[in-house]
């Protein structure tokens, strides 16, 4: 078929030991932490905002979204800044590995468990170098239906 995407581009990071990716195309920079300015409420998952050249943008922790324990003193992360439906969204990850190129159909469906795992999260599974990355939804990660609760500023 003529102009079928055969190969994805995926941005991979960790969070402790587990190995994510997400869309290179939906990734609009990778920064260093910034200075986060606090949310009016507090949040489960936002840690605040952050300016980035004119633009707020909400900071979630990785790992509290997918019920980790935060790392106090750790080496600084990565914030991967990436592109929902409406807005930007910085990712607060541990690191920041690689990007890599994937045959579309390599990829494979999350595995269907019950919700309250994180799988909600995963639109699909992948293989690199015998590593195996979960491949985020990003879009996702906002939802309030979802088995952890957040609040998005307005």
């Amino acid at each position: 078929m003529e102009g079928a995407i055969t190969h994805i581009q995926l941005a991979c990071f960790s969070l402790g030991d587990r190995l994510l990716a997400v869309d290179i195309m939906r990734i609009r920079e990778i920064l260093v932490p910034q200075k986060l300015s606090p949310l009016p409420c507090a949040s489960d998952l936002l840690e605040g905002v952050i300016n980035l050249r004119g633009s707020v943008i909400p900071v979630m922790n990785m790992r509290k979204r997918f019920g980790m324990p935060v790392m106090n003193g750790a080496p600084v992360g990565k914030l991967l800044i990436v592109s929902l439906v409406r807005q930007m969204l910085a990712l607060d990850v541990d690191d920041v590995m690689e990007v890599i190129s994937v045959p579309v159909v390599d990829i494979k469906p999350p595995i269907q468990i019950s919700s309250g795992v994180g799988m909600e999260f995963i639109l699909g599974v992948c293989l690199s170098d015998n590593r195996v990355f979960m491949i985020l939804d990003i879009d996702s990660l906002l939802c309030t239906n979802n088995s952890i609760k957040t609040t998005v500023p307005a």
